[in-house]
């Protein structure tokens, strides 16, 4: 066990930017929003995506096994994860009663993960409150009502935004003392407590392989949507401590990473 390497991203070019090279003989498109865009930019280019959510669902492909279109990729699910993530966090922190999840309004995810967190905490007997931030301001306005709102723990959905403010994130949790579960181990890394989730290194790493397939001369039409097999589960002790936060040996014994 041990600190895992923050995964190399790839140099970021928007469809819809009238910068971008759309003769590009493939466009490599990370996450939900990114994937549509290209798609509404073009129909013939190959599109290589990655996402947390269902493909199908989103529009992305009509079928994971069989695409069809110019776009594939991989999928990490992260949307399905809702009752496994409420459940980890519960025996984290088995007394929180009302538990805050934080979603990105602007996100096509935001509600359906709200939707399967409801459902999840209510197979528990627990209280979810959605609090919506689409900008740094709103997630300081958000913090600052958690004592009123009877707070005691924090669920981080999936998001890109999300995922660019990691220490943020990680420094507001400790500063309003909310032990916080995270979508991805870079979180935990970054000073956060706690996640569950693909392994996003991993998820690059499948993307490449079809990248290199289609210069190879394969078709996205004929390449089934990739699914993460690899989850992990990692703990920051340290933040841990900081937090007061006694963490069950069974969650130790269970975690991939353990930052100490």
């Amino acid at each position: 066990m041990g600190v895992k390497r923050t995964p190399l991203e790839p140099v970021a070019v928007s469809a819809n930017d009238p910068k971008a090279d759309i003769a590009a003989p493939i466009i490599a498109a990370a996450y939900l929003v990114a994937a549509r865009a290209a798609e509404a930019a073009t129909r013939t280019v190959p599109i290589v995506f990655i996402t947390g959510s269902d493909p199908v669902a989103a529009g992305l492909v009509p079928s994971i096994n069989r695409p069809t279109g110019n776009s594939t990729g991989v999928a990490f699910l992260f949307t399905r994860l809702g009752e496994k993530n409420r459940a980890t966090l519960h025996e984290l922190a088995p007394n929180a009663r009302v538990v805050g999840a934080l979603v990105n309004p602007n996100n096509p995810n935001a509600g359906p993960q709200a939707h399967d967190l409801q459902e999840a905490a209510r197979s528990l007997g627990l209280q979810i409150a959605i609090l919506s931030a689409g900008s740094d301001a709103e997630i300081d306005n958000v913090f600052a009502t958690f004592r009123e709102r009877y707070i005691e723990a924090l669920l981080v959905t999936a998001d890109g935004f999300f995922f660019g403010l990691q220490n943020k994130l990680a420094i507001l949790s400790a500063r309003y003392g909310v032990p916080t579960f995270y979508p991805l181990s870079e979180y935990v890394t970054a000073g956060g407590l706690i996640s569950y989730g693909a392994n996003l290194s991993e998820s690059w790493r499948q993307a490449g392989i079809y990248v290199a397939k289609i210069l190879k001369g394969a078709k996205p039409a004929d390449l089934p949507v990739m699914q993460s097999e690899k989850f992990e589960l990692a703990i920051n002790l340290k933040t841990a401590k900081a937090l007061n936060v006694i963490v069950p040996a069974s969650l130790i014994a269970r975690a991939d990473t353990v930052i100490e």
